[in-house]
């Protein structure tokens, strides 16, 4: 079997990313991945990209995220480790993302997960991911399923549509205070919150997004209130990753989301996919547009994504989702538009 040669050394650098060294780290990526990813090289040289005058974010070509459905986005040669597939429909083909080195994703979703919540050894982590758990291959399963058995605590697990027992253990945990987090999927949240209303005070709820044709569709704040009234809390958190990435960006409330440092969120013109603008483009309000993500911890796929969602790009580099690209395929877990 083919073993994989890994870059022992862009990984380090990678997970010990800054504000000061992000841009070299993503132009040192561009040309790795130029020079390794036969789809991605491809393209740069369709779009007569020169690529020896690549030396900003600005100038590196965006990956359109559809090519994870119709290539194997591989950079260097390997047997994957792990092959995550997207949710979807029986009309639609789903995301394929090639995974050369499981433990760069452990290491990514780990060291995010710790930087915006703390240690997952302190925490009750409780997983409402139905129709994720009902299909293999799901990267946010798997990294659920890897903060359970990192939670050393009993009552962790997913609970697919035990919502009673789900109840209890989360009444269990708010009487004895223990810090608790339910991941999960938007419409089975607002089912168990519906039939199981309650007042948390030591739980944090984070929605995935995705409604999965089982309920009519919402915006984001309308989701957001009902599970406020229902749940008794003042802010719903929100998880956002998709398959084709190894990170995640989270929300502690309101739907504005932060990416851990070693992921970016740029915008792009909706009609010009090289026009970018960078966090210091904002001014006096946030700049609208197409979400491309550079995620640096896809070091053996592709580290720079145009994506088929739209948003907002703040001047903090927080960002928000409003919604999806007029035609683009519905994805399982793409995020409600406001």
């Amino acid at each position: 079997m083919k073993q994989p040669v890994k870059n022992i050394d862009l990984e380090k650098r990678v997970f010990a990313a800054s504000s000061k060294n992000f841009t070299e780290l993503a132009v040192e990526l561009f040309h790795f991945q130029y020079n390794n990813n036969p789809v991605y090289k491809k393209y740069c040289t369709t779009l007569n990209i020169a690529v020896n005058e690549v030396d900003s974010l600005q100038k590196i070509p965006f990956l359109p995220i559809s090519f994870f459905k119709s290539h194997q986005i591989k950079t260097t040669d390997f047997n994957a480790q792990a092959i995550f597939e997207s949710s979807g429909t029986t009309s639609t083909i789903n995301s394929k993302h090639f995974v050369k080195d499981i433990e760069v994703y452990k290491k990514s979703f780990n060291s995010c997960f710790e930087k915006f919540y703390g240690a997952a050894n302190s925490k009750c982590i409780l997983g409402l991911l139905p129709s994720y758990l009902e299909r293999s291959n799901s990267s946010l399963i798997f990294m659920v399923e890897e903060l359970i058995n990192s939670s050393n605590n009993n009552l962790s697990g997913f609970y697919l549509y035990d919502h009673a027992k789900l109840y209890s253990t989360i009444l269990h945990n708010e009487i004895l205070k223990q810090p608790t987090i339910l991941i999960g999927v938007t419409y089975a949240l607002l089912d168990f919150a519906e039939k199981y209303p309650m007042q948390l005070r030591h739980t944090i709820v984070m929605e995935t997004g995705g409604m999965k044709g089982r309920r009519e569709e919402l915006t984001r704040q309308e989701v957001h209130q009902l599970l406020q009234k229902n749940l008794g809390i003042s802010l719903v958190h929100s998880e956002y990753g998709m398959t084709e990435l190894l990170s995640q960006a989270y929300s502690k409330g309101d739907g504005i989301f932060h990416c851990p440092p070693w992921m970016k969120v740029v915008i792009r013109e909706e009609d010009d996919p090289f026009a970018i603008y960078l966090a210091d483009d904002v001014k006096e309000k946030p700049i609208s547009g197409a979400l491309n993500i550079i995620d640096l911890a896809n070091i053996y796929s592709c580290s720079f994504i145009a994506t088929s969602d739209v948003g907002r790009l703040y001047s903090n580099e927080s960002f928000e989702v409003l919604g999806r690209m007029d035609n683009s395929d519905i994805r399982g877990c793409s995020l409600l538009a406001l």
